[in-house]
């Protein structure tokens, strides 16, 4: 069949057909072609630092630390018995000495308790008299045979009586004579008076606190320290304490006592030094700062190694070691590198081993990211003096931070 040109519409139609096919087959394959060629993706933010040495890690300083001087042993003053307060012959901040009365109560009823208590115990030591003068009587008799044996054996038990009776009575007024004493309160050690608890005409009871009573016989020196420090702070560990009350003034003094808890709020522990020789000079709440010297051992100046201080969400764990994510900086990828951790402290850890100042490692987000990523660092969100406290606050990259140079 033709149409009015002349031309085999079936004819003219093939080859048309053909070419759209090959049209589209050729827009595959350069369709694939371009799928196959993707471009690579573009870098990923992380949050990055910086390491530094550690404060006085690298120099050897000796820590400083702010101490208070406090009595090593210290109690509140209280008496045994109950009653009126009736006089207080110490004050606030007073010297005392051991043996000194520093409060009474009213001993009325005790002086009274006391002289029934001996009126009690002459009696019984009358009746111990002629319970004794009977049996007397009754065994010389009994050996005459001109009493009956139970007659005898009546007074061996009425002496047997007056004589625990005499006992008894003998306790009570050792009783009563505590009694009347305690009624003095009295210092056991010499000491300085440290708080007034109860005033004079107040009645109180027994064990309840007059007075708070630091003895002055041992003085301590206290301070609090890091976790990081306690390989330093050994017990017997030298330091010198100077206060700003004595200005031109070293103590000598070493560490007596390390607190095996931390404390719950503030999350340091307590640690007390012994002054060699504090003199009179040396008061109880006085402050001053104490420094603590470092060892000359191999293993103290191994210590004074770098050791830098990183967040602590910086840290990876591949099985059981501990390492980090370093930025290359060629090419601003990343790279896994063992370290070693030689203490943590509340946000932070201390590395020893496997960095160098100067090296960028990824701060926050670390489980989040894989050897051989492309990345672009970026500082926290308040990069400028504290890492610690915002690498332990981010958790993923910010959206609003600033790219690193």
């Amino acid at each position: 069949m033709q149409n009015s040109t002349g031309f085999d519409a079936r004819g003219a139609g093939a080859p048309s057909m053909a070419r759209g096919l090959a049209a589209l087959l050729l827009g595959a394959m350069l369709g694939g072609c371009h799928q196959g060629q993707a471009p690579a993706p573009p870098p990923v933010p992380v949050v990055s630092i910086a390491v530094q040495a550690s404060s006085g890690a690298q120099s050897g300083t000796p820590p400083r630390y702010p101490v208070e001087v406090a009595a090593r042993y210290s109690n509140v003053m209280s008496f045994r018995v109950a009653g009126q307060l009736i006089e207080r012959r110490a004050r606030l901040g007073d010297t005392v000495r051991r043996g000194e009365v520093v409060a009474r109560l009213d001993s009325a009823d005790a002086e009274k308790q006391k002289a029934s208590a001996r009126a009690a115990l002459q009696a019984a030591e009358s009746r111990l008299t002629f319970a004794k003068l009977q049996i007397d009587r009754d065994r010389a008799q009994a050996s005459q045979e001109l009493i009956a044996q139970s007659e005898l054996e009546q007074t061996q038990d009425a002496y047997s009586a007056a004589l625990a009776a005499r006992a008894q009575a003998a306790d009570q007024l050792a009783l009563a004579q505590n009694t009347l004493r305690y009624n003095s309160l009295i210092a056991e050690h010499n000491g300085v008076i440290t708080s007034e608890n109860a005033d004079t005409g107040q009645v109180v009871s027994a064990g309840q606190a007059v007075y708070g009573f630091a003895w002055s016989d041992e003085t301590d020196v206290t301070l609090d320290a890091a976790p990081s420090d306690l390989s330093l702070l050994t017990i017997g560990r030298a330091a010198g304490v100077t206060f700003p009350a004595l200005p031109g003034r070293r103590f000598e003094a070493h560490v007596r006592e390390i607190s095996p808890a931390a404390d719950p709020q503030s999350r340091t522990y307590r640690v007390k030094l012994t002054l060699t020789d504090p003199g009179p000079d040396v008061h109880l709440g006085m402050t001053g700062d104490a420094t603590i010297a470092r060892a000359s051992s191999p293993s103290a100046a191994a210590a004074t190694q770098s050791v830098f201080e990183i967040p602590a969400t910086a840290v990876f764990h591949q099985d059981e070691r501990a390492a980090v994510w370093i930025i290359r900086s060629g090419d601003s990828t990343l790279e896994l590198r063992s370290i070693n951790v030689s203490a943590y402290g509340e946000r932070s850890a201390y590395v020893d081993r496997g960095l160098a100042a100067g090296d960028r490692i990824v701060a926050a987000g670390v489980h989040t990211v894989y050897a051989g990523e492309h990345v672009t660092p970026v500082k926290p969100l308040f990069a400028a003096d504290d890492m610690r406290s915002e690498a332990q606050k981010t958790a993923a990259v910010p959206r609003a931070a600033n790219i690193a140079p």
